[in-house]
């Protein structure tokens, strides 16, 4: 009894403190520092607004981020000084967020604190977590400049005892293939020794070989990471998050049975890669103003198209940056969800709890959206919800494979859309390509081959012959056409090309296009309809790109027939 007594009195003697407490910071927060006080206490807090702000950063600054509100992000702090006031600042503008400031009491800021410990035990129980801490990757970074720098770190790390240098050994692998922004890990088991391969700007490039014991105990490390069984023989998917200082990396593994052991594919979906603006992607300029024009639109159905691998998914997250305003709801369905985009709500499909496209897009309608994000369109079921979506007053991107823009059409009525429909619901199609950018620092000119030469001059006789004006492309079929070539420096990992820039073409639905829609046209008939829109085909947007030493001939004609008629 006197212990519950005691217990009591403990209870009262906090609870008066805490009181005591408040009512000093609100004092203080209005009469010294002209700030609005809250007790975060009686308020929820909002996991997106912890996004904002790392654990890390909030101790280190003694603040709590509690609300997101659109592009409103709301901050409570305990001791409010003018520095720090504007690096806040400044660090939620470079976030394209606006803050406001409040004052709160240690135990608030706490509350604050212990949802950031929930929310990693509630990630961690669902996938695996490799702690690589911001200081390695930096310190890694600095020694990688190219895949040779990977090469003799890795060489460094599997001296020794081989078991206890496994974990080593990962970090370097995924620090490094970070660090030179490469997309995929491929460790592959040989008849007598394991292969490290990066894909770097979509080709795969050899990086180290070491003995078989040592691809054991990765293949190991990584099921383990990944959730995988690790006594299965089957194809197996997982996943694992490493931190890039305040930046949560995800990792998805694949691990399949080969001849000689299981072939492991790691994707890095790092959320730089696709913080790409509408303006960086490559599309020029007509059409550019085309495409802004109709994603602000209050409904229609735009539709990116390409094979896997293409940059479509790059290209529907540069349209949600662009048109996203506090004013909109926005929702996405997902496969998986690779960015998370402040302020949209992103949902991911789950096939084994029946959440498919379909019923994502269902479930999103409910929701009173104003734009949809659907990651792809594959059956008949998501396209018609798709159209109907767009005819009912929402603004709908997702993706479709096809091979070019003029196939949407034909592809769309394949999966069993009414084409009398899809006349008021199609806004756009839009095809691409990813092309290597040649290397700034060593690229070199040279004249086109002969072959070369009657290819370029049919393609511009083309473009004449559609009406487009080939000097607003920096085209001159009057002087020597000039070609660019890779070469290969440091700078370049030898490779000669130094990232990916998109290669467009589209075909918007105007009056012409509605004419025959309704007839079924083949792609044939949809594309010499289309001729006249004024937009460049991937042929022509390649050839411009070409002669104006972005790219070289090689890549283009790699992604497109450069000679079809």
């Amino acid at each position: 009894m006197a212990l519950f007594d005691e217990e009591k009195q403990n209870k009262q003697l906090e609870d008066l403190h805490k009181q005591e407490e408040e009512q000093l910071v609100a004092t203080l927060a209005e009469s010294k520092y002209g700030l609005p006080y809250i007790d975060l206490y009686r308020l929820g807090i909002d996991n997106e607004a912890l996004r904002a702000i790392s654990e890390k950063d909030s101790r280190e600054m003694n603040v709590a981020p509690f609300k997101l509100f659109g592009k409103n992000i709301f901050i409570a702090i305990h001791s409010p000084t003018d520095d720090l006031l504007k690096k806040l600042k400044d660090d939620m503008e470079r976030k394209n967020l606006v803050p406001a400031f409040y004052m709160a009491s240690t135990a608030s800021i706490n509350k604050v604190w212990n949802r950031y410990k929930e929310i990693s035990m509630a990630e961690s129980s669902k996938i695996g977590g490799l702690d690589i801490s911001g200081e390695i990757l930096r310190e890694t970074a600095k020694k990688i400049q190219k895949i040779q720098d990977i090469q003799k770190m890795v060489t460094e790390a599997l001296e020794g005892n081989k078991i206890h240098k496994i974990s080593r050994l990962l970090e370097i692998i995924l620090a490094g293939a970070i660090s030179i922004k490469a997309s995929d890990v491929h460790i592959e088991p040989e008849k007598e020794r394991g292969r490290l391969r990066l894909r770097l700007d979509g080709v795969l490039q050899d990086v180290n070989f070491f003995g078989l014991d040592v691809y054991r105990l990765l293949n190991s490390r990584i099921k383990l990471l990944s959730g995988m069984k690790l006594t299965s023989k089957i194809s197996q998917d997982g996943r694992f998050n490493i931190m890039e200082g305040n930046e949560e990396i995800s990792i998805r593994s694949s691990l399949i049975p080969g001849s000689y052991g299981e072939s492991i594919v790691m994707r890095i979906l790092d959320p730089k890669s696709l913080q790409v603006d509408l303006e960086e992607l490559g599309i020029e300029s007509y059409l550019f103003g085309i495409i802004k024009e109709e994603i602000i639109k209050p409904n229609g159905l735009i539709l990116v198209t390409g094979p896997t691998g293409s940059g479509k998914t790059t290209t529907l997250y540069a349209f949600l940056r662009k048109i996203y305003s506090p004013e909109i709801n926005i929702i996405t369905i997902e496969d998986p969800v690779e960015y998370h985009l402040i302020g949209i709500t992103q949902t991911q499909i789950n096939l084994e709890k029946g959440y498919t496209f379909p019923e994502g897009l269902r479930s999103a309608l409910r929701q009173d959206p104003d734009v949809i994000m659907v990651g792809e369109i594959r059956d008949g079921d998501t396209a018609e919800i798709a159209v109907q979506s767009a005819l009912t007053g929402h603004m709908v991107f997702s993706t479709l494979h096809t091979n070019n823009a003029a196939g949407v059409i034909p592809r769309l009525i394949d999966l069993g859309v009414n084409p009398k429909i899809l006349v008021s619901a199609l806004s756009i199609s839009l095809a691409q390509r990813l092309v290597r950018k040649l290397c700034s620092f060593c690229k070199k000119e040279h004249a086109p081959t002969e072959e070369e030469s009657e290819t370029i001059k049919l393609i511009i006789a083309g473009m004449k012959e559609e009406g487009k004006d080939i000097s607003k492309h920096n085209l001159n079929e009057n002087a020597p056409f000039k070609l660019f070539g890779a070469v290969g420096c440091d700078k370049c990992n030898s490779t000669g090309y130094n990232g990916r820039i998109g290669i467009f073409e589209a075909i918007k639905t105007n009056e012409a296009i509605e004419k025959i829609m309704p007839e079924n046209p083949s792609e044939r008939e949809i594309k010499k309809v289309a001729s006249d829109q004024g937009i460049l085909s991937m042929r022509q947007d390649g050839l411009v790109k070409m002669l104006n030493g972005i790219t070289s001939f090689e890549e283009v004609q790699s992604v497109v027939d450069l000679n079809e008629e």
